[in-house]
C-alpha cells in the first residue's frame, strides 16, 4: 500500500520596512523581534564578529547595516559577548542563516534577536544601503517588521524624521555599570605579584578591555560613568582609563571636567575611542561629527612615531579636531605639549594623541581586538609603562616629539570622506 506524506507548509516570513530619513525605503523580511525601532544608520564592514558589534555599548540607539553578505552563520555562543546585552537599536542583514554551524552556538541569532527584543530586516541589499549612507551620511532610519510594516510610509518616514539627532546626544550613562566591580589578574592567568592598580571608568567598557589589563597584571576597578575625582582618589590607583561609549563627546562636560582633574594631579592616563575624544576636550580641542564613521575590523592606522601602519578596529562617529604634524601647546595650556600619535590612512582623522609633558595618551580605536586584529595589543604595555615609570609619576619630562615625515600623513582635506572600506 502506498503511504502519502503531506509536506509542512512553508511559512512565509512577515514584512519589513527599512525607512531612511531622506525617503529611501528597503523592503525585506522581519529579523528578530517584530516592531518598530528607531536609530541611526550606520554601517560596520567586519566579515566577522558580529556578536560582539551587536553587543557593543558604542553601538547604542544605532540600526547596524552590515555589509558582510551571511550573517548568523555561527550562531551565538555564550563566551563572545562585549557586555551584558545586545545594545543596537537595530540590525539590517542580508542572507541570515538559517542554521548555524558552530561547535560553541547555542541559539540562532535570530531567537537571541527575538528574545533581546532586537527588531531586524533581512532580505535587503545591504551593499546598496552601505553606498547610499556613504554618499549621504549616516542618517536617522526606523524598521518597521510585522504589523507596523503595514503602515502608510509617509507616516513611517514623518516618524522616523522625528527621532532626536546623534548630534548632542548623552547616552554614556545610559548604557555604564550602575556599581563598581573588579576585574582582578588572577582571574585572567596573572601568576605574579600584581603591577598596578586602575581606576576605569565605564562610559561603555566592553568585557575583553579589562581583561586585557588583567592578563598583563593589573587589578582594574570599573566604576560608573558618574563617579566623582574623590571617589577615583579613594582607590589609590597607578593609573585611570576612560573608555569607548556611545554618543557626543560634546556632552560629556562632568567626563571632560573629571578628565581634567586627573591630568592636574600627573596621574598617568589612557583612553580609547570616546576615552580619546574625551583626553582632546579636556585638553581644549574641539570634536566633530563624520559624515559615516569608521566602523570595522579593516581600518588603516599610521603610528608616527614608527611609521608602522596597524590595521584596527574601529567603530566612531565622532573625531577630535587637531592639527596632524605638529607638536603644539595645548588650548587648555597647563597641559603642555600635545601632538597626533595616530591617523586615519584612508582619511586623515586623528587616531591618537600623545601629551608630552603629563603622562597621558590615548586612540581613537580598539586595541582590545573583540574582535579584530591584535596589531595594537601594545598599547597596553605602554599605559603599564606609564605606570610603573617613576619619572611621569615625578613629573619629569621624558618624552620626545615624533618627527613627522609629511609624505605618510594623510592631506588634511580628505579628513572625514573615505572612500575606502564599503
Amino acid at each position: 500500500m502506498t503511504q502519502h506524506t503531506t509536506a509542512t507548509p512553508v511559512t512565509a516570513p512577515a514584512p519589513a520596512v527599512l525607512v531612511l530619513e531622506d525617503g529611501t525605503v528597503h523592503r525585506g523580511a522581519a529579523y528578530g523581534a517584530r516592531g518598530a525601532r528607531l536609530g541611526e544608520a550606520v554601517f560596520a564592514t567586519g566579515m566577522t564578529g558580529y556578536q560582539e558589534t551587536l553587543t557593543d555599548p558604542s553601538y547604542a540607539r544605532q540600526i547596524v547595516v552590515q555589509t558582510a553578505p551571511h550573517i548568523g552563520n555561527t550562531g551565538i555562543n555564550d563566551e563572545d559577548a562585549e557586555s551584558r546585552k545586545i545594545w543596537v537599536a537595530g540590525y539590517v542583514v542580508r542572507d541570515a542563516a538559517r542554521r548555524p554551524s558552530n561547535w560553541r552556538s547555542r541559539r540562532t541569532l535570530d531567537e537571541e534577536l527575538e528574545v533581546q527584543g532586537i527588531v531586524g530586516i533581512k532580505d535587503v541589499d545591504t551593499r546598496s544601503i552601505t553606498r547610499h549612507l556613504r554618499s549621504a551620511g549616516a542618517m536617522k532610519a526606523g524598521i518597521f517588521s510585522g504589523d507596523q510594516a503595514a503602515r502608510p510610509i509617509a507616516e513611517l518616514i514623518t516618524e522616523v524624521r522625528a527621532q532626536p539627532s546623534m548630534a548632542g546626544a548623552r547616552l554614556a550613562e545610559e548604557v555604564s555599570t550602575d556599581t563598581a566591580y573588579v576585574v582582578e589578574p588572577h582571574e585572567h592567568g596573572w601568576t605574579d605579584e600584581i603591577v598596578a592598580t586602575v581606576a576605569a571608568i565605564d562610559l561603555g567598557i566592553k568585557t575583553m578591555t579589562p581583561v586585557r589589563m588583567a592578563e598583563r597584571g593589573l587589578r582594574v576597578h570599573v566604576l560608573p560613568a558618574a563617579s566623582s575625582f574623590a571617589e577615583i582618589q579613594a582607590l589609590g590607583p597607578d593609573g585611570v582609563f576612560l573608555s569607548n561609549g556611545p554618543g557626543d563627546p560634546a556632552t560629556a562636560a562632568n567626563q571632560i571636567e573629571l578628565l581634567r582633574e586627573v591630568l592636574e594631579a600627573r596621574t598617568p592616563f589612557f583612553g580609547i575611542c570616546f576615552g580619546n575624544q574625551i583626553l582632546g576636550r579636556a585638553l581644549g580641542f574641539g570634536t566633530y561629527k563624520l559624515p559615516f564613521g569608521h566602523r570595522g575590523i579593516n581600518q588603516p592606522v599610521m603610528d608616527h612615531a614608527t611609521g608602522k601602519v596597524e590595521i584596527t578596529s574601529q567603530n566612531h562617529g565622532f573625531a577630535v579636531d587637531a592639527p596632524v604634524g605638529e607638536v603644539l601647546t595645548a588650548p587648555q595650556e597647563r597641559f603642555g605639549r600635545v601632538e597626533v600619535s595616530h591617523s586615519s590612512l584612508n582619511d586623515g582623522v586623528v587616531e591618537g594623541l600623545r601629551c608630552l609633558d603629563i603622562p597621558a595618551f590615548s586612540v581613537q580605536y580598539h586595541p582590545e581586538a573583540a574582535a579584530g586584529p591584535h596589531d595594537s595589543a601594545y598599547l597596553f604595555d605602554r599605559f603599564v609603562e606609564l605606570m610603573t615609570d617613576a619619572s611621569t609619576q615625578t613629573g619629569a619630562d621624558t618624552v620626545t616629539p615624533i618627527s613627522h615625515d609629511p609624505a605618510l600623513t594623510p592631506a588634511p582635506e580628505t579628513r572625514g570622506g573615505n572612500p575606502l572600506n564599503a
